[in-house]
């Protein structure tokens, strides 16, 4: 990110840190960042209306259990009519579930969200 938007002095780059170190897994979680694009702007405006909630019905799974992803945890990105195009997502793991992924060879996402 740095690189990115050519972030070079120490304040904005102690600012990035911050902002991401949020996102990095500790141990017990997996976390993601989704993003919902679509180049047009007006059929973007409009799926993030039909795609509202969408944040809150994103999964993880290695076995039979699918564990949903908390979103957002670090401020609201959505309203009570439209998602937001971008979300941040925390897969919380049991001591099972990381046994369960660790010896798993397959690992599927999904989203059960009606659109």
């Amino acid at each position: 990110m740095l690189r990115i938007e050519k972030i070079f002095n120490k304040k904005e780059i102690q600012e990035e840190i911050d902002a991401y170190n949020p996102l990095i897994p500790d141990g017990t979680n997996l976390k993601a960042t989704m993003l919902i694009m679509f180049p047009d702007v007006e059929v973007r405006r409009e799926m993030l209306f039909k795609l509202h909630d969408i944040e809150n019905k994103i999964w993880l799974s290695s076995g039979d259990k699918k564990i949903i992803a908390y979103a957002d945890e670090d401020l609201d990105r959505s309203t009570d009519e439209k998602t937001s195009a971008v979300h941040f997502l925390r897969f919380q793991l049991e001591q099972d579930d990381i046994a369960d992924f660790i010896s798993s060879s397959e690992v599927r996402i999904g989203v059960d969200h009606p659109e």
